[in-house]
């Protein structure tokens, strides 16, 4: 056994992790029929009928608090009021002829020659070639040597009351990724690295109630004092409880059906979530019962993980049909 970490370095590579969530997006009716218009190639926002202010994309509440608003058409002109560069798009904010907010979009085409992006500069918008539903049917705005006829004369670009409308959006279909680089620190990172160089399972021990936690961490989380050693685990031990998954939800690993199991090793005392496999899963609601023995199934190429483990299965086979 050895001694818990006390000022080990925590040079160990973190894990790398996505997350990706599709789901869908109710924009909400002002909002859906701002979208819904930009297939016919029109901008919609709202002019609330108290401060008379103009927003962009439409809203169902004004700025001031009022709701009483009414759906309006602006121009498809502006001015650059700000740009950030991206590693993939020049992100702006537009001032629209007739809004009184800037919209959030991106620039596309090349910049004018000599100057460049600059603020103040006169943009139009530039329409995808077929539209899908998306604020991309809107692809970006570009700059432009023309004004609209109203400034040109002088006076300032009003945005004009519409009242043949698409149907609003009620929904959008779209997806979320994250992704992480999660710590291992010294304790996970000492458990995996073992699996990965040893393929064998070590806990930590309190000091107090002489618990062996796995996974291993720093305090135990009974008696609240930190943990002193380390000791090994076997990886064969008890089942304690499963579940069978039939349905399919985001973030699986493998397709259902398949048993989701709870397993105290032996030598520990605290339980691990794994898969059970080798079981007929039409069977195994009256067959299998908590306190069967398991083992581990190792894969062949060891990287660091608890998913070096395959799966567990049964020591002993379940009673004939």
């Amino acid at each position: 056994m050895h001694q818990a970490p006390a000022s080990e370095a925590n040079d160990l590579l973190p894990f790398k992790r996505s997350i990706s969530l599709p789901y869908r997006l109710t924009p909400g009716k002002s909002t859906g029929t701002f979208l819904a218009e930009l297939a016919g190639r029109r901008i919609i926002g709202t002019r609330c009928t108290r401060c008379g202010r103009v927003e962009l994309p439409a809203q169902d509440v004004c700025r001031c608090g009022h709701d009483g608003l009414e759906l309006v058409q602006v121009g498809e002109q502006g001015t650059l009021q700000g740009f950030t560069q991206t590693p993939e798009h020049t992100l702006a904010l537009v001032r629209l002829d007739g809004a009184d907010v800037d919209l959030m979009h991106r620039l596309v085409g090349d910049p004018p020659a000599g100057s460049g992006w600059e603020v103040g500069l006169r943009v139009a918008a530039v329409w995808a070639d077929a539209a899908k539903g998306s604020i991309m049917d809107l692809a970006g705005f570009s700059a432009t040597s023309t004004t609209s006829a109203t400034q040109a004369a002088g006076a300032p670009a009003v945005a004009k009351p519409v009242d043949d409308l698409r149907e609003p959006l009620d929904s959008i279909a779209t997806s979320l990724s994250l992704h992480y680089e999660h710590a291992r620190g010294p304790y996970y990172g000492r458990l995996f690295d073992e699996m990965q160089t040893s393929g064998r399972i070590v806990g930590i021990r309190c000091t107090s109630c002489h618990s062996v936690l796995l996974p291993p961490r720093e305090l135990c989380d009974v008696c609240y004092v930190r943990t002193g050693t380390w000791t090994d685990v076997a990886d064969t031990g008890v089942l304690q409880a499963f579940s069978i998954i039939h349905l399919k939800f985001v973030g699986q690993f493998r397709e259902p059906p398949y048993i989701y199991a709870e397993i105290v090793l032996d030598g520990a005392s605290t339980k691990i979530i794994h898969t059970l496999d080798g079981v007929d899963i039409q069977r195994a609601p009256k067959d299998l019962k908590p306190g069967v023995r398991v083992k581990a199934v190792w894969r062949s190429e060891l990287k660091g993980s608890l998913d070096d483990i395959s799966h567990f299965e049964l020591i002993d086979p379940l009673p004939a049909a």
